[in-house]
This record gives structure tokens, sequence and C-alpha cells, in this order.
């Protein structure tokens, strides 16, 4: 009889991370704030999607990450496709780094991380620059990039332990059912 646990907690986490998504850009959206110069928010889609894709990255095929990136490209009034080829190369670099960084400390995962998260924004204000589209003031630009690296450990935090988001130890079963 074939197992399909493992199969069932893969698609239940991907709709997970969709339903996380939805909720984000929802809070995103709502006119909290009506006064100009309020609070500069971390980017979290950017970093939930980093914190799975090195916790889990089964979980967040890159086809999910793209139509996510995507939309909330086009909710948020971004230039489309832009935000999201660059996040969604981070977080393909991350899974492939996923391996190493699973026996590697918080730390050096925080590490790589950061590098990412701050080379997504540098990158994106470079080509929308050399594009000679309009570039968002670079102080909130700068100051969202730190927020969103400050964010990260407190995104893993809750990934690990309210989401079950955790990194797999040596001869656990992955959602294909293959020993890790």
């Amino acid at each position: 009889m074939i197992d399909t646990a493992p199969s069932s907690r893969m698609w239940t986490m991907r709709i997970s991370f969709v339903a996380l998504v939805l909720a984000i850009l929802f809070f995103h959206l709502l006119p909290l704030q009506t006064a100009t110069g309020g609070l500069i928010w971390p980017d979290l889609i950017l970093t939930f999607a980093i914190a799975w894709s090195v916790r889990r990255p089964e979980y967040v095929p890159a086809v999910l990450l793209a139509l996510t990136f995507l939309m909330a490209d086009l909710l948020l009034q971004r230039p489309p496709g832009l935000w999201a080829l660059l996040a969604l190369i981070a977080c393909e670099q991350m899974k492939k780094q996923s391996r190493s960084l699973r026996d590697a400390s918080l730390a050096t995962e925080l590490v790589s991380a950061v590098l990412w998260i701050v080379g997504v924004g540098i990158a994106y204000r470079l080509i929308l620059a050399i594009m000679l589209v309009e570039v968002p003031q670079l102080g909130p630009a700068l100051i969202q990039i730190v927020v969103t690296a400050i964010a990260y450990p407190l995104v893993v935090a809750i990934t690990h332990a309210f989401m079950g988001v955790r990194k797999p130890g040596p001869g656990d079963i992955d959602g294909k059912g293959v020993r890790s």
C-alpha cells in the first residue's frame, strides 16, 4: 500500500503558503496608513519564501513562487515581473544551498538570506534605473531592505514554531517520500 501522508502534507503546506501570501497581501492593501511618512514594513512575502525555500524546498516549487510573486507585483503596482524574477532567483539559489545550510547554524543561514535580500533590493533599483523607470526614493528603500533583513530571524521562528516548517534532519522523509 502506498503511503499518501507525505504527498498530502506537501500539498497542504503549498496551500498554506498561498494562504499566507494572500493574508500578507490583504493586510498590505488595507488602508491602515492614511498619512504619509508612516512605518516601513518588511517584505514578508520574500522573507517567508526564502525561509521556506531553505527549510523545505519541496513546499515551494518554482512555479508556485513565480505565480505568488507575480501576483504581488500586480497587486502592489510594481513593474510586473521584475521583483518576481529577482525574488525567484534568490529563492531558487537558497534552495540549492538548502542541503548545506541544513547542517549549518542559524547564523550561517541568516547571513546567506540577508545577502540575498540585500542583493534583490539593490538589483531591483539598478535594473529600474537602467531601464529609465522611476526609481523609488533611496532612503525608504534602504530602510525596507534593512527591516526585511532584521525580520528574517522572526520569520524563521514563526515558521518553525507555528507552521511546522523545519529543516529536515538526517533520515527524515521529504514530500516525495525520499529519505534526506
